[in-house]
C-alpha cells in the first residue's frame, strides 16, 4: 500500500561543478601560479609572524608571555572553522564578488595593524586578521589549481599549492629581523600589508574563471556552522595558551574545552537528522575516511618537531632568528625541491610509496636531532631539519588527491565534508600537535631538573669546588664572599635549568622519531595486509 500523501522529498541544494577549464599561454599561466605563490605567503606571514617573534612582540607592546600566547590564539579561533563556510559562499554570490571582497577586507585589516597600541586593541586585531585571512587560503589554492589542466590538477596543481602553504613559516622566520630592526609591533605587518596590496591588484587583474552560482544555503547551515565554529575555536585556543597557562591550573581551560565538546555534540546532532547536512557526518566516520584522517592527523602532530621542536629547542638556548638564517634557507630550499620532485613522481597509486619515504625522512631527522647539546648551533641540524622539510611537503599532496578523488566521487557537497577533516586535521593539528610537543617538554624538563638538582649538593667536593670556582669570578665586582656564593648559585641552577630543557627537547624529538617509526610501520603492514586480501573496490586512489 502506497502513501499518496507523503511530503515530497526535499531537494537537494548541490555545489555547482567545477568551471571548465580555459587553456592559457605559458606567460599568462606563470602570472597565476605567481599570484597563488603572492596571495599564499600573504596568508602564511600573517599567520606565522606572531609566533617568530613572540619575544619581540612581547616587549612592543609591554605583555606577559601568555598575553603574548593569546594573540595566536585570537588568530587561530575563527580562522580554523571559517573556510567551511566560505565554500558555500563562493558557490552563491559568485568568485570574482567572493575573490575581490576577501583581498578588500584583508587589506583593511593588515592596515590596522599600524594603530596597535596595546593588549586588547592588538587582540581585536588579531581575531579580526584571521577572519579576514580565512579566504585567502581558498584563493591561493583556487589561482594554483587555475593554471593546470584537469589531468594535473590533482598532482602538480595541488603539488605546487602544498609547497606555497610549505614555505610560509621559514619565509616569515628569514625576514623577521628585517622587519623587528624597523620597530614595534606594526613593523611586522608592514610587509604583509604591502604584499596584501599586491594580491589587492593581483585578483583585480587576474580573474579566475567563475563556475556557475547556485543556491546552496540552508537556514540550519548558518546554526550548524556557528555550532563547528564555537567547537573547533574553542579547542584552537585551549590548545595554543593551554601548554602556557598550564592544563591543570587554569580552571579556564577545562570550562572552554566542557563548552567546546557541548557545541560540536549539538552540531553533530543537528547534521545526522538533515537531508542536505552541512557535513556529512556518516561518511565522515565511515573507515576510510576516518582511516584517511587518522594518517593526515598523526603526521601533523608528528610535523611539530620543525614548528615548535627545532625552533623552540634554540630560542631556549638562546638564540634568535637572525642566528638561524643558514637554517630557514636550507629549509626553503629543501621544501622547493621536494616538492617539485614530488609533483614529478606524483601519479595515482604512489601514495603508499610517497608517505613511506615522508615517515622514513622524519624518523631519521627526528632521531638525528634527539642527540643535540648545549654546543649544538643550527648548521648542526642543516641535514636532519632539511630531511624534515622535504618530509613536510612530500606527505601532503598524496594524502590531499585521496581526499578530493574520494569525495568527487560521491558528489561536490561531500567536497564540505572533506574540507572539514582536512582543516580539521591541517589547522587545528598543527595547533593541538605544538600543544603536545611544548606539554612533554614542559613535563620532561621538570624531571631532568629534578634528578639535576639532587646531585648538586654541597656536600660534593666537586659541587662545592664549582660554586668556588664560580664565585670567585664575581670577586672584582662583588667583594663578600656570601654574596659571591649565592650568585654562584644562581648561576649553577640557571645552567642546571638549561640542561634539563636540552634533555627535555632530545626527549621529545625521541618521541616524534618513534612515532614516525610507528606510523611506517603500520603504514607497511596496511600495504602489505592489501596485497595478501585485495580490496573488492578500487582504491579511491
Amino acid at each position: 500500500m502506497t502513501n499518496e500523501t507523503a511530503a515530497p522529498a526535499r531537494p537537494v541544494r548541490t555545489l555547482p561543478a567545477p568551471a571548465p577549464y580555459v587553456a592559457r599561454h605559458p606567460a599568462h599561466a606563470g602570472l597565476y601560479i605567481a599570484a597563488a605563490t603572492l596571495i599564499s605567503l600573504t596568508q602564511g606571514l600573517g599567520l606565522n609572524l606572531i609566533s617568530s617573534n613572540l619575544p619581540n612582540v612581547q616587549g612592543s607592546l609591554s605583555l606577559t608571555t601568555t598575553e603574548t600566547v593569546w594573540l595566536m590564539a585570537a588568530y587561530l579561533a575563527p580562522n580554523v572553522s571559517l573556510t567551511l563556510m566560505m565554500t558555500k559562499i563562493r558557490a552563491q554570490f559568485g568568485l570574482r564578488r567572493f575573490a575581490e571582497c576577501a583581498i578588500v577586507a584583508f587589506v583593511a585589516i593588515s592596515a590596522m595593524h599600524l594603530f596597535v597600541t596595546d593588549f586588547r586593541s592588538a587582540l581585536l586585531v588579531r581575531f579580526f586578521a584571521g577572519v579576514a585571512a580565512s579566504p585567502l587560503s581558498t584563493l591561493a589554492f583556487l589561482y594554483m589549481l587555475e593554471t593546470f589542466p584537469p589531468e594535473k590538477k590533482m598532482t602538480m596543481g595541488v603539488t605546487f599549492a602544498v609547497i606555497n602553504i610549505s614555505i610560509a613559516m621559514p619565509v616569515a622566520r628569514l625576514v623577521s629581523p628585517l622587519l623587528t630592526d624597523m620597530g614595534d609591533f606594526a613593523s611586522l605587518f608592514s610587509l604583509e600589508m604591502a604584499m596584501a596590496m599586491l594580491s589587492l591588484a593581483a585578483i583585480f587583474f587576474l580573474p579566475l574563471n567563475p563556475p556557475a552560482r547556485a543556491q546552496v544555503f540552508e537556514p540550519l547551515d548558518f546554526v550548524s556552522y556557528i555550532l563547528i565554529a564555537i567547537g573547533l575555536g574553542a579547542i584552537a585556543v585551549t590548545a595554543t595558551v593551554g601548554p602556557y597557562d598550564w592544563w591543570l591550573e587554569a580552571r579556564w581551560i577545562g570550562w572552554t574545552l566542557a563548552v567546546g565538546i557541548a557545541a560540536l555534540s549539538a552540531a553533530g546532532m543537528i547534521e545526522l537528522n538533515r537531508s542536505n547536512p552541512l557535513v556529512d557526518l556518516r561518511w565522515i566516520l565511515s573507515p576510510q575516511i576516518l582511516h584517511f584522517a587518522g594518517i593526515l592527523l598523526l603526521f601533523r602532530l608528528i610535523l611539530s618537531e620543525q614548528t615548535s621542536g627545532a625552533s623552540g629547542f634554540f630560542q631556549a638556548i638562546g638564540l634568535r632568528n637572525e642566528q638561524m638564517t643558514a637554517l630557514y634557507v636550507v629549509m626553503l630550499a629543501s621544501t622547493v625541491l621536494a616538492g617539485l620532485a614530488t609533483a614529478a613522481v606524483m601519479k595515482p597509486g604512489r601514495a603508499p610509496a610517497i608517505h613511506a619515504a615522508a615517515l622514513a625522512l622524519l624518523s631519521v631527522g627526528a632521531f638525528m636531532d634527539a642527540h643535540a647539546t648545549n654546543l649544538t648551533r643550527p648548521e648542526n641540524m642543516l641535514v636532519s631539519q632539511s630531511m624534515i622539510a622535504m618530509a613536510g611537503v612530500m606527505f601532503l599532496p598524496p594524502a590531499l588527491a585521496m581526499g578530493f578523488m574520494a569525495a568527487m566521487k560521491k558528489g561536490m557537497n561531500y567536497l564540505l565534508s572533506f574540507l572539514i577533516v582536512f582543516l580539521t586535521t591541517q589547522s587545528l593539528g598543527g595547533a593541538v600537535g605544538s600543544a603536545i610537543f611544548r606539554t612533554v617538554v614542559t613535563l620532561r624538563e621538570k624531571f631532568h631538573s629534578q634528578a639535576l638538582v639532587e646531585n648538586v649538593v654541597m656536600s660534593d667536593p666537586t659541587v662545592a669546588a664549582r660554586i668556588a670556582r664560580m664565585g670567585a669570578a664575581y670577586a672584582p665586582t662583588t667583594p663578600d664572599p656570601t654574596i659571591q656564593q649565592a650568585r654562584a648559585l644562581a648561576a649553577l641552577s640557571a645552567q642546571a635549568t638549561r640542561e634539563a630543557t636540552i634533555l627535555a627537547y632530545n626527549d621529545a624529538f625521541l618521541l616524534v622519531s618513534g612515532l614516525s617509526a610507528f606510523g611506517l610501520g603500520c603504514l607497511l603492514l596496511h600495504v602489505l595486509f592489501r596485497h595478501i586480501f585485495p580490496p573488492t573496490e578500487p582504491a579511491a586512489t
